[in-house]
């Protein structure tokens, strides 16, 4: 069965949204620093955005590995964010939100 895609406009995904926002070029963050009790519908709702203004790039997995590879690099890359093995350090590299 197919998945439905997420309401962009509910509350809980346009929280993901802001949140995903907020992370300043050169840094990541976590899908669950996104939604910390689902961070699938996370990327869910990432994956279903078309909105530039989300940067989904900054978005990785917590132990730093990407998702959308080559691409994802890239862009880290151009912002300053070392990649090294596929794989951000985040310990480097993590913001977390005031």
């Amino acid at each position: 069965m197919p998945r439905r895609p997420p309401d962009l406009d509910g509350p809980r995904a346009r929280a993901v949204l802001e949140r995903a926002r907020r992370v300043p070029r050169g840094h990541v963050a976590a899908y669950g620093d996104l939604d910390s009790a689902a961070p699938r519908f996370a990327g869910t709702v990432l994956a279903a955005c078309e909105d530039p203004s989300v940067p989904w790039h900054r978005i990785v997995r917590a132990d730093g590995t990407l998702t959308q590879g080559s691409r994802q690099a890239a862009l880290l890359q151009h912002e300053g964010v070392a990649i090294e093995d596929g794989r951000v350090d985040v310990r480097r590299a993590r913001w977390w939100p005031p």
